[in-house]
C-alpha cells in the first residue's frame, strides 16, 4: 500500500484521545476530608490494566494454551501536595485505619474488608469536554503511600507523592465509547 496521509487522517477521525484530559475521584472511607480536592490534585493516573493468565497443557511434545485467570495490576496516582496536606493526611488516615502505626490494629470499627475498601473513578474526556470513558475501581484500598522528597535544591516545583492501590476489579461504567464487551 502506498503512503497516503489521508488514510491516517480518516482513521483518526476524532483527532486522537488526549492523556491530559482526565479526572480522578477517590472515595476515602476513613477520612473523606480530601475527597473534594482530589480531582484537582491528582495529576497522574492510568487507565487500568488487566492481564489474562494462561495454562499450558503438554500433549505429545506440544503445548496447548488455554485461558486462565484474570489478574489486576496495582493502580497508582500522583498527587500534588498543598500546604494543608489535606489529601496526604486523608490517605495516611485511611492507611492507618487498616493497620494502625502503633497498635498493629484495624480501627475501622469492623474487621470486614468492606469497612476499609472503597471505589474510585477515572474519567477520560474528549477535547470538547464530553465524558468518553469512565472506569470504576471496585474494592480499592491504599497499600503504598510514597515518600515526599525534600531538597534545598528543589525550587519552582510543587511537592508530589504517589499512592498505590490494590483493588478487586475494574469496570467501564459510563462514556460514549462502549462498555468493553459488556463488563
Amino acid at each position: 500500500m502506498a503512503f497516503n496521509v489521508n488514510e491516517i487522517k480518516a482513521q483518526l477521525a476524532f483527532g486522537g484521545a488526549r492523556p491530559s484530559l482526565f479526572q480522578v475521584q477517590i472515595n476515602n472511607p476513613a477520612d473523606g476530608a480530601g475527597d473534594l480536592k482530589t480531582p484537582f490534585m491528582v495529576k497522574v493516573s492510568t487507565i487500568p490494566e488487566s492481564t489474562m493468565g494462561f495454562v499450558e497443557i503438554p500433549y505429545f511434545g506440544r503445548k496447548v494454551r488455554v485461558a486462565g485467570d484474570r489478574t489486576f495490576a496495582p493502580w497508582s496516582v500522583t498527587v500534588m501536595n498543598d500546604e494543608d496536606f489535606l489529601i496526604r493526611n486523608s490517605m495516611e488516615a485511611w492507611h492507618n485505619s487498616i493497620n494502625s502505626l502503633q497498635g498493629n490494629l484495624r480501627t475501622t470499627g469492623s474487621s470486614a474488608p468492606n469497612a476499609y475498601k472503597s471505589d474510585a473513578l477515572v474519567s477520560q474526556f474528549s477535547k470538547t469536554g464530553d465524558l468518553i470513558r469512565q472506569y470504576r475501581f471496585v474494592g480499592i484500598f491504599p497499600t503504598v503511600i510514597a515518600p515526599i522528597p525534600l531538597s534545598w535544591e528543589a525550587v519552582d516545583i510543587i511537592e508530589e507523592f504517589d499512592v498505590e492501590f490494590q483493588y478487586d476489579y475494574w469496570e467501564v461504567v459510563a462514556g460514549t465509547t462502549g462498555n468493553a464487551g459488556g463488563i
